[in-house]
């Protein structure tokens, strides 16, 4: 537990309606919290856990048990994975989309405005894109981009238009570099969560993670037997608002399908109309808890 406090671990629990029969998926290992919490429930049942940091990867060699399969990848390869594994339906899914605290704490990846460490920000070290790639090669307009749109910055353009300028002069390699290059532009007393916010966009272009919470939740509609449970905590707006879509209307960018008789086309039904949040007694023990959106969802 010392390498990731799992959040919300008891409502994750619940939410999966766990089957001691069932065949269950942790598609964000992390540290193994929620997975060995999971197992603990299960007698004959399966439990079959996705990451692709190799991090996680030793720390699931860890977990001796017949019930526990390890996949090293990233959960947008769900459905080829359980085939790999013999299985083509299970009774529930779990994902925490957050960063885990051993990442954030780790200076050598480049997660925290903590600490100066090297602009990475790869959750697979396979990948080539880093973070020191977008900001030294990517266009202006590109920047401006990801900037407004992951990060979610009142003046992406002029965060865009600052960095094209710096790296003329100096290369961006190093997380300070990038705080260096921006301070003058972040809100006084808010400094902290503007450069949150701007490492935020840049995590999630590097790793793609958009395009692969999208792919990851429409294959939880096809391997989800009739009445399992879909659990994902969220902990930014943007993934969120893509996982309310799809349990609302089956589509994560808000789009509706239709049957011939005006119905819509949807996988899942929501458990809890509004998302789950942490209550003052985890938040007091795990302050990452605080931005916890927990949505929960039964397959029709």
């Amino acid at each position: 537990m010392s390498y990731h406090k799992p959040v919300m671990l008891q409502e994750c629990l619940s939410g999966l309606n766990i089957q001691p029969h069932g065949i269950y998926v942790d598609a964000t290992f992390g540290g193994g919290g929620h997975s060995m919490a999971i197992l603990e429930h299960l007698t004959e049942g399966k439990l079959i856990a996705f990451d692709q940091d190799r991090d996680a990867a030793k720390e699931a060699e860890r977990i001796q048990s017949r019930s526990f399969t390890f996949c090293h990848a990233n959960f947008r390869y769900l459905k080829q994975y359980l085939k790999l594994n013999g299985i083509t339906k299970v009774n529930g899914i779990l994902a925490d989309l957050g960063v885990s605290s051993h990442q954030i704490d780790s200076r050598e990846r480049g997660f925290s405005t903590r600490f100066d460490g090297p602009l990475d920000m790869r959750m697979d070290k396979n990948i080539s894109v880093t973070a020191a790639n977008i900001l030294n090669d990517y266009s202006e307009a590109e920047l401006h981009k990801i900037f407004g749109m992951y990060g979610e910055l009142r003046n992406a353009r002029t965060a865009a238009r600052l960095i094209a300028q710096h790296r003329v002069e100096k290369k961006f390699f190093r997380t300070e570099d990038l705080k260096e290059a921006l301070k003058a532009v972040a809100p006084a007393g808010k400094e902290n969560k503007y450069f949150a916010q701007v490492f935020q966009a840049l995590r999630i272009e590097v790793n793609n993670e958009m395009k692969a919470l999208e792919d990851f939740l429409h294959q939880c509609g096809e391997v989800i037997e009739k009445g399992g449970r879909l659990v994902v905590l969220s902990y930014h707006s943007l993934e969120d608002r893509m996982v309310k879509n799809y349990i609302n209307k089956g589509k994560v960018y808000g789009e509706v399908e239709k049957d011939f008789y005006g119905n819509v086309i949807k996988p899942f039904e929501a458990v809890n109309r509004k998302p789950v949040e942490a209550t003052e007694e985890e938040l007091s023990q795990n302050n990452r808890a605080r931005s916890a959106r927990l949505r929960i969802a039964e397959k029709l």
